[in-house]
């Protein structure tokens, strides 16, 4: 998997996105003491609020973003998105009100928002051989999982020496890192081809193509799975592990951290299991020991017996996550990918927007045996629909009919474009009435243009 890091290009965004993840990590730490020192008991509530902020942010601004990311220098987007939100960031030490809490952390998330899901339609570009990307999604998921372990200790250690205040210094220091290393290498321009319709055309187009295609159907309902999954161990871990398991805040740490070695164990071996087996099978596999470890969490197992189930709970959510972007990339153009990893992005985190709440809620006014059983039932149920509406024969090639066509729509001289013109035409993309003619043929299958609506079996 590690070779993958050979490639100077990715290596470089690879470290970036390490270093970007490590300063959230230092801003989440930070912002909890903050909310602290400024609401005091009321804490909880302000953290909570911001939290629903960033979803908002997140399934509001991500298909903006890729609606106009083709049409942007890539190296010049992320790296003003990253110096942006080194800039916010380095003014919450200033904050004294929680509504200026509300103000920077709803803007730092908009950026977020644009930059997380345009860096992740870059890698497919800068690593076109499908092992290299499989095992680049491998070390993403791994840095994510590394992340929720360094950043608290790293805070902890730095917690020691300094204020809370300089853990913000600290971020801004990971944001500029991480610019200067996407300054350092040369990307691949983003392939923009103009589309007929308005803007909100192009700001639905990503979300059309996702829906339409039957794998991502089914990669959005495993997302809820493992959002159910998720919001259930983030919201009511501390209440499972103190009030259910008797157990301390240093237990806590140690449930967390297991339930993210699980996921880079999973993480670590899915290059080998992809060579394997398919992305469905593994997916609904992860998605059915979510359900299964939920209900089976009800039972107050002993707490060696539930380190093993946060731990399973990781690799499940793993095993949903990682291939998702083999999906995104195989079911997109080069120019619809920053539009379809943002529709991703946004649909995904729509999923935490109603599972956060929902696992708090629930476990607050009827129990945490009753919130296991309801986020059990959302990640069962979610796996159950991606097996019913994601096809188990999902070839990447399908023979499919055109009828005659006539249209107009802006486009380039491709393999569904040759043509003569009655005059000399030479820019690309150009606009013209045109013929296709009657036509069978088999050819890897995406929605775009000529292909609205996916053949039927």
């Amino acid at each position: 998997m590690l070779q993958v890091l050979a490639h100077r290009t990715y290596r470089h965004l690879f470290a970036a996105q390490a270093l970007s993840l490590i300063g959230t990590g230092l801003t989440t730490v930070a912002l909890g003491l903050l909310a602290y020192d400024i609401a005091g008991p009321d804490a909880g509530a302000v953290l909570g609020t911001a939290l629903a902020l960033k979803m908002i942010a997140y399934v509001g601004i991500a298909p903006i973003a890729g609606a106009f990311a083709d049409r942007l220098p890539r190296r010049t987007f992320l790296v003003t998105l990253d110096l942006c939100r080194a800039a916010l960031v380095l003014l919450l030490p200033f904050v004294t009100e929680v509504w200026q809490i509300y103000v920077l952390v709803f803007a730092f998330q908009s950026f977020s928002a644009a930059f997380t899901p345009t860096f992740q339609a870059t890698i497919p570009d800068v690593l076109p051989d499908e092992r290299d990307y499989t095992n680049a999604l491998s070390l993403s998921r791994l840095a994510y999982d590394l992340e929720s372990l360094i950043s608290p200790m790293l805070a902890g250690l730095l917690l020691s020496l300094i204020s809370f205040h300089w853990l913000f210094a600290g971020t801004t220091l990971g944001f500029l890192a991480s610019a200067a290393l996407v300054v350092s290498v040369a990307l691949p321009a983003a392939k923009a081809l103009a589309h007929e319709g308005g803007i909100y055309t192009r700001i639905t187009r990503g979300m059309r193509i996702y829906l339409k295609t039957p794998r991502l159907r089914g990669l959005l309902a495993l997302s809820f799975a493992v959002s159910s999954a998720g919001a259930m161990v983030i919201v009511n871990t501390v209440v499972y592990v103190r009030e259910v398991l008797g157990g301390s805040d240093q237990d806590v740490a140690l449930y967390l951290a297991a339930y993210g070695l699980g996921s880079m164990v999973v993480a670590l071996a899915l290059p080998q299991l992809l060579d394997r087996l398919v992305p469905r099978t593994v997916m609904l596999v992860g998605g059915g020991l979510l359900g299964a470890t939920l209900l089976f969490a009800t039972a107050n197992p002993y707490p060696g017996v539930a380190y093993g189930l946060w731990a399973v709970l990781g690799a499940g959510a793993s095993l949903v996550l990682t291939p998702s972007g083999l999906l995104l990339r195989r079911s997109s153009h080069a120019e619809d990918r920053p539009a379809i990893f943002s529709a991703q992005f946004a649909l995904s985190h729509a999923g935490w927007l109603v599972a956060y709440p929902a696992a708090g809620w629930i476990g607050a006014r009827l129990g945490l045996e009753t919130a296991f059983i309801v986020m059990a039932i959302g990640a069962l149920a979610g796996t159950m629909v991606a097996t019913l509406v994601w096809p188990q024969h999902d070839p990447e090639v399908i023979e499919h009919e055109h009828p005659e066509l006539w249209h107009t729509h802006p486009h380039v001289h491709d393999d569904h474009h040759q043509h003569a013109h009655e005059t000399t035409e030479d820019a690309e993309p150009h606009r013209h009435a045109h013929r296709h003619g009657p036509l069978r043929h088999a050819h890897p299958f995406v929605i775009d243009d000529h292909h609205p609506h996916w053949p039927r079996a």
